[in-house]
């Protein structure tokens, strides 16, 4: 079992976003002692993993990544051959596309300097 620092740690989040997390998120429900002392069981961090990836790499919201990890969300099948949920892929296409023309207008700034 790990605590939430060591959680925190290994995974790279805020100890208040996994906190709020856990009431966002009836399926995570870390062992807690006294004082309120909170330890996470593999699982658990499996599932903290899990949500992370959601919010943070696939863009989910968090209610979308609820309904995901309840199974009433997309099924697999909606993702194409990436594994990238469509509505992730648009919205990274949509950044790849402001990028490409920001650095485009950044080159003819520097070109007419």
């Amino acid at each position: 079992m790990r605590t939430i620092g060591e959680v925190t740690r290994a995974l790279g989040i805020r100890q208040h976003v996994l906190r709020y997390w856990e009431e966002q998120f009836p399926m995570l429900k870390p062992v807690k002692r006294s004082g309120g002392r909170r330890y996470y069981r593999p699982e658990d961090v499996a599932l903290v993993a899990q949500i992370d990836r959601l919010v943070h790499h696939e863009g989910y919201t968090l209610r979308g990544a609820r309904l995901a990890l309840e199974g009433k969300g997309k099924s697999p099948a909606a993702e194409d051959d990436t594994g990238v949920a469509p509505e992730a892929a648009v919205m990274s296409e949509q950044v790849r596309a402001k990028l490409q023309s920001l650095r485009d207008e950044l080159a003819s700034a520097l070109r007419h300097a």
